[in-house]
Protein backbone atom coordinates (compact mmCIF):
# COMPACT_ATOMS: atom_id res chain seq x y z
CA UNK A 1 0.00 0.00 0.00
CA UNK A 2 1.38 3.38 -1.02
CA UNK A 3 1.79 5.90 1.79
CA UNK A 4 1.28 9.56 0.94
CA UNK A 5 2.78 12.74 2.36
CA UNK A 6 0.84 15.96 2.65
CA UNK A 7 2.38 18.95 0.91
CA UNK A 8 3.48 20.24 4.32
CA UNK A 9 5.28 16.99 5.20
CA UNK A 10 6.82 16.82 1.71
CA UNK A 11 8.00 20.40 2.17
CA UNK A 12 9.74 19.48 5.43
CA UNK A 13 11.26 16.37 3.87
CA UNK A 14 12.71 18.20 0.86
CA UNK A 15 13.37 21.67 2.30
CA UNK A 16 11.24 23.19 -0.44
CA UNK A 17 8.60 25.75 0.49
CA UNK A 18 4.94 24.97 -0.09
CA UNK A 19 4.81 27.91 -2.50
CA UNK A 20 7.67 26.41 -4.52
CA UNK A 21 6.05 22.98 -4.61
CA UNK A 22 2.78 24.49 -5.82
CA UNK A 23 4.65 26.36 -8.56
CA UNK A 24 6.50 23.23 -9.66
CA UNK A 25 3.16 21.44 -9.85
CA UNK A 26 1.63 24.21 -11.96
CA UNK A 27 4.47 24.13 -14.49
CA UNK A 28 4.58 20.32 -14.58
CA UNK A 29 8.07 20.00 -13.15
CA UNK A 30 7.29 18.07 -9.95
CA UNK A 31 3.70 16.90 -9.84
CA UNK A 32 2.07 15.28 -6.81
CA UNK A 33 0.97 11.68 -7.21
CA UNK A 34 -2.54 12.57 -6.17
CA UNK A 35 -4.73 15.65 -5.86
CA UNK A 36 -7.92 15.34 -3.81
CA UNK A 37 -10.78 16.29 -6.18
CA UNK A 38 -12.85 17.64 -3.30
CA UNK A 39 -10.31 19.67 -1.32
CA UNK A 40 -7.54 20.19 -3.90
CA UNK A 41 -4.99 18.94 -1.34
CA UNK A 42 -1.80 17.65 -2.94
CA UNK A 43 -0.25 14.37 -1.84
CA UNK A 44 3.24 13.14 -2.63
CA UNK A 45 4.92 9.77 -2.31
CA UNK A 46 8.12 9.02 -0.46
CA UNK A 47 9.61 7.85 -3.76
CA UNK A 48 9.45 11.46 -5.05
CA UNK A 49 11.79 12.76 -2.34
CA UNK A 50 15.04 11.91 -4.22
CA UNK A 51 13.71 13.63 -7.37
CA UNK A 52 12.78 16.70 -5.35
CA UNK A 53 16.25 16.82 -3.83
CA UNK A 54 17.82 16.66 -7.29
CA UNK A 55 15.60 19.52 -8.44
CA UNK A 56 16.57 21.60 -5.41
CA UNK A 57 20.29 20.96 -5.99
CA UNK A 58 19.99 22.03 -9.63
CA UNK A 59 18.09 25.16 -8.65
CA UNK A 60 20.72 25.96 -6.01
CA UNK A 61 23.24 25.86 -8.87
CA UNK A 62 21.15 28.30 -10.89
CA UNK A 63 19.92 25.84 -13.51
CA UNK A 64 16.86 27.26 -15.34
CA UNK A 65 13.60 25.42 -14.76
CA UNK A 66 13.29 24.40 -18.41
CA UNK A 67 16.74 22.85 -18.27
CA UNK A 68 15.87 21.00 -15.05
CA UNK A 69 12.79 19.67 -16.83
CA UNK A 70 14.94 18.50 -19.74
CA UNK A 71 17.35 16.68 -17.41
CA UNK A 72 14.52 14.94 -15.55
CA UNK A 73 12.85 13.94 -18.83
CA UNK A 74 16.03 12.49 -20.34
CA UNK A 75 15.53 8.84 -21.20
CA UNK A 76 19.19 7.83 -21.05
CA UNK A 77 22.16 8.62 -18.82
CA UNK A 78 24.32 10.03 -21.62
CA UNK A 79 21.75 12.66 -22.56
CA UNK A 80 21.18 13.58 -18.93
CA UNK A 81 24.91 13.91 -18.24
CA UNK A 82 25.42 16.03 -21.36
CA UNK A 83 22.91 18.61 -20.13
CA UNK A 84 24.36 18.60 -16.62
CA UNK A 85 27.93 18.99 -17.93
CA UNK A 86 26.91 21.91 -20.14
CA UNK A 87 25.44 23.70 -17.13
CA UNK A 88 28.50 23.00 -14.98
CA UNK A 89 30.71 24.43 -17.73
CA UNK A 90 28.65 27.62 -17.74
CA UNK A 91 28.97 27.81 -13.95
CA UNK A 92 32.74 27.49 -14.20
CA UNK A 93 32.88 30.26 -16.80
CA UNK A 94 30.72 32.52 -14.62
CA UNK A 95 32.92 31.73 -11.63
CA UNK A 96 35.99 32.71 -13.64
CA UNK A 97 34.38 36.03 -14.60
CA UNK A 98 33.40 36.64 -10.98
CA UNK A 99 36.90 35.89 -9.73
CA UNK A 100 38.42 38.27 -12.27
CA UNK A 101 35.94 41.00 -11.31
CA UNK A 102 36.71 40.49 -7.60
CA UNK A 103 40.46 40.65 -8.26
CA UNK A 104 40.04 43.86 -10.25
CA UNK A 105 37.90 45.38 -7.50
CA UNK A 106 40.46 44.45 -4.83
CA UNK A 107 43.14 46.16 -6.91
CA UNK A 108 41.03 49.31 -7.11
CA UNK A 109 40.50 49.28 -3.34
CA UNK A 110 44.08 48.55 -2.33
CA UNK A 111 46.29 50.28 -4.90
CA UNK A 112 47.16 53.94 -4.41
CA UNK A 113 45.42 56.33 -6.78
CA UNK A 114 48.62 57.00 -8.72
CA UNK A 115 48.99 53.29 -9.47
CA UNK A 116 45.71 53.26 -11.40
CA UNK A 117 47.17 55.47 -14.15
CA UNK A 118 50.28 54.02 -15.78
CA UNK A 119 52.29 56.14 -18.21
CA UNK A 120 50.17 58.23 -20.56
CA UNK A 121 51.75 59.85 -23.59
CA UNK A 122 50.71 62.32 -26.26
CA UNK A 123 51.19 61.01 -29.76
CA UNK A 124 51.04 62.59 -33.20
CA UNK A 125 49.68 60.12 -35.76
CA UNK A 126 49.90 60.76 -39.47
CA UNK A 127 47.42 59.81 -42.17
CA UNK A 128 47.62 56.11 -42.96
CA UNK A 129 46.13 53.89 -45.64
CA UNK A 130 44.31 50.85 -44.29
CA UNK A 131 42.10 47.93 -45.14
CA UNK A 132 38.96 48.29 -43.04
CA UNK A 133 35.57 46.86 -42.14
CA UNK A 134 32.91 49.27 -40.85
CA UNK A 135 29.48 48.47 -39.44
CA UNK A 136 26.87 49.62 -36.93
CA UNK A 137 26.94 47.12 -34.06
CA UNK A 138 25.41 46.50 -30.64
CA UNK A 139 27.91 46.77 -27.81
CA UNK A 140 27.24 43.18 -26.68
CA UNK A 141 28.16 41.96 -30.16
CA UNK A 142 31.38 43.94 -30.55
CA UNK A 143 33.68 41.10 -29.48
CA UNK A 144 32.34 38.54 -31.94
CA UNK A 145 32.00 41.13 -34.71
CA UNK A 146 35.57 42.31 -34.11
CA UNK A 147 37.10 38.82 -34.38
CA UNK A 148 35.14 38.08 -37.56
CA UNK A 149 36.07 41.39 -39.18
CA UNK A 150 39.73 41.03 -38.26
CA UNK A 151 39.89 37.53 -39.73
CA UNK A 152 38.29 38.80 -42.94
CA UNK A 153 40.78 41.67 -43.16
CA UNK A 154 43.85 39.47 -42.82
CA UNK A 155 42.47 36.87 -45.24
CA UNK A 156 41.71 39.54 -47.87
CA UNK A 157 45.12 41.16 -47.53
CA UNK A 158 46.88 37.80 -47.77
CA UNK A 159 44.83 36.90 -50.84
CA UNK A 160 45.87 40.15 -52.54
CA UNK A 161 49.51 39.92 -51.45
CA UNK A 162 49.38 43.08 -49.33
CA UNK A 163 51.80 43.60 -46.46
CA UNK A 164 50.82 44.86 -43.03
CA UNK A 165 52.54 48.12 -42.15
CA UNK A 166 51.36 48.50 -38.56
CA UNK A 167 49.24 47.10 -35.77
CA UNK A 168 45.56 46.39 -36.31
CA UNK A 169 43.26 48.91 -34.70
CA UNK A 170 39.72 50.06 -34.18
CA UNK A 171 37.78 53.33 -34.37
CA UNK A 172 34.69 53.56 -32.17
CA UNK A 173 32.12 56.35 -32.28
CA UNK A 174 30.60 57.95 -29.16
CA UNK A 175 27.20 56.27 -29.66
CA UNK A 176 28.75 52.86 -29.09
CA UNK A 177 29.55 54.00 -25.53
CA UNK A 178 26.60 56.29 -24.82
CA UNK A 179 23.82 54.29 -26.50
CA UNK A 180 25.49 50.85 -26.66
CA UNK A 181 24.87 50.87 -30.41
CA UNK A 182 26.96 52.70 -32.94
CA UNK A 183 29.51 52.64 -35.73
CA UNK A 184 32.70 50.64 -35.32
CA UNK A 185 35.62 50.23 -37.69
CA UNK A 186 38.37 47.63 -37.55
CA UNK A 187 41.40 48.36 -39.70
CA UNK A 188 44.84 47.04 -40.62
CA UNK A 189 47.45 49.44 -42.08
CA UNK A 190 48.66 48.03 -45.38
CA UNK A 191 50.88 48.84 -48.32
CA UNK A 192 49.65 48.75 -51.89
CA UNK A 193 46.25 49.19 -53.60
CA UNK A 194 43.43 47.23 -52.01
CA UNK A 195 40.57 45.86 -54.10
CA UNK A 196 37.29 45.91 -52.13
CA UNK A 197 36.07 42.39 -51.39
CA UNK A 198 33.00 41.60 -49.29
CA UNK A 199 32.98 43.90 -46.28
CA UNK A 200 36.63 44.86 -46.70
CA UNK A 201 37.32 48.26 -48.28
CA UNK A 202 40.22 50.74 -48.39
CA UNK A 203 40.10 53.50 -45.78
CA UNK A 204 42.42 56.46 -45.33
CA UNK A 205 42.62 57.35 -41.65
CA UNK A 206 43.20 61.10 -41.18
CA UNK A 207 46.07 62.51 -39.12
CA UNK A 208 45.23 62.99 -35.48
CA UNK A 209 46.65 63.92 -32.07
CA UNK A 210 46.03 61.34 -29.36
CA UNK A 211 46.51 60.78 -25.66
CA UNK A 212 47.53 57.13 -25.32
CA UNK A 213 47.49 54.61 -22.48
CA UNK A 214 48.37 50.91 -22.69
CA UNK A 215 46.09 48.27 -21.21
CA UNK A 216 47.51 44.83 -20.44
CA UNK A 217 44.97 42.04 -20.04
CA UNK A 218 41.53 40.99 -21.31
CA UNK A 219 39.05 43.45 -22.87
CA UNK A 220 36.69 43.04 -19.90
CA UNK A 221 39.15 45.01 -17.75
CA UNK A 222 39.90 47.81 -20.21
CA UNK A 223 37.51 50.19 -18.41
CA UNK A 224 40.27 50.98 -15.91
CA UNK A 225 42.50 52.25 -18.71
CA UNK A 226 39.62 54.26 -20.16
CA UNK A 227 38.93 55.82 -16.77
CA UNK A 228 42.55 56.78 -16.18
CA UNK A 229 42.86 58.23 -19.68
CA UNK A 230 39.61 60.22 -19.40
CA UNK A 231 40.73 61.68 -16.06
CA UNK A 232 44.08 62.69 -17.53
CA UNK A 233 42.55 64.34 -20.61
CA UNK A 234 39.99 66.17 -18.48
CA UNK A 235 42.59 67.32 -15.95
CA UNK A 236 44.75 68.80 -18.70
CA UNK A 237 41.79 70.21 -20.70
CA UNK A 238 42.93 68.39 -23.83
CA UNK A 239 39.75 66.72 -25.06
CA UNK A 240 38.27 67.33 -28.49
CA UNK A 241 35.33 65.70 -30.24
CA UNK A 242 36.15 62.59 -32.17
CA UNK A 243 35.96 58.80 -32.02
CA UNK A 244 38.10 56.69 -29.73
CA UNK A 245 40.88 54.67 -31.33
CA UNK A 246 42.43 51.44 -30.12
CA UNK A 247 45.56 49.66 -31.34
CA UNK A 248 45.98 45.94 -30.72
CA UNK A 249 49.64 45.30 -30.06
CA UNK A 250 49.10 41.73 -28.86
CA UNK A 251 45.73 40.04 -29.31
CA UNK A 252 44.11 36.68 -29.96
CA UNK A 253 45.99 36.37 -33.23
CA UNK A 254 49.28 36.18 -31.33
CA UNK A 255 48.17 34.26 -28.22
CA UNK A 256 44.93 32.79 -26.84
CA UNK A 257 45.96 33.88 -23.32
CA UNK A 258 44.03 37.12 -22.81
CA UNK A 259 46.21 37.98 -19.78
CA UNK A 260 49.03 38.65 -22.27
CA UNK A 261 47.02 40.88 -24.61
CA UNK A 262 48.16 44.50 -24.94
CA UNK A 263 45.86 47.25 -26.20
CA UNK A 264 46.57 50.94 -26.67
CA UNK A 265 43.55 53.11 -25.90
CA UNK A 266 43.73 56.48 -27.67
CA UNK A 267 41.70 59.61 -26.85
CA UNK A 268 41.59 62.45 -29.42
CA UNK A 269 43.12 65.70 -28.12
CA UNK A 270 43.77 69.15 -29.53
CA UNK A 271 46.88 69.88 -31.64
CA UNK A 272 49.90 70.40 -29.43
CA UNK A 273 52.06 72.21 -31.93
CA UNK A 274 53.83 69.24 -33.47
CA UNK A 275 52.19 68.63 -36.81
CA UNK A 276 51.37 65.09 -37.80
CA UNK A 277 53.34 64.00 -40.83
CA UNK A 278 51.91 61.63 -43.40
CA UNK A 279 55.18 59.67 -43.35
CA UNK A 280 54.70 58.64 -39.72
CA UNK A 281 53.68 55.10 -38.83
CA UNK A 282 50.16 54.13 -37.80
CA UNK A 283 51.22 54.36 -34.18
CA UNK A 284 52.97 57.69 -34.66
CA UNK A 285 55.74 59.33 -32.68
CA UNK A 286 55.31 59.11 -28.90
CA UNK A 287 55.87 62.14 -26.70
CA UNK A 288 55.81 61.29 -22.99
CA UNK A 289 54.12 63.77 -20.68
CA UNK A 290 54.41 64.11 -16.92
CA UNK A 291 51.66 62.67 -14.71
CA UNK A 292 49.89 65.44 -12.82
Amino acid sequence: MTSYLSIGDFSRATHMTVKTLRHYHEIGLLEPVEVDPQTGYRRYSAEQIPTARVVRRFRDLGMPLEEVRTVLAATDVATRNRHISAHLTRLEEELGRTQRAVAALRDLLTLPVSAHAPGIELRSVGAVQTAAVTATVEVQDVGAWFQGALGELFATMAGQGLRETGHAGGVYCDELFTLHRGQATVFVPCQGPLRPVGRVAPLLLPPIELAVIEHCGPPAEVDRAYGALAAFVSRHALAVDGPIREYYLVNQRQTPDSALWRTEVCWPVFRTGIAAQSSETAQGTPRPVPQA
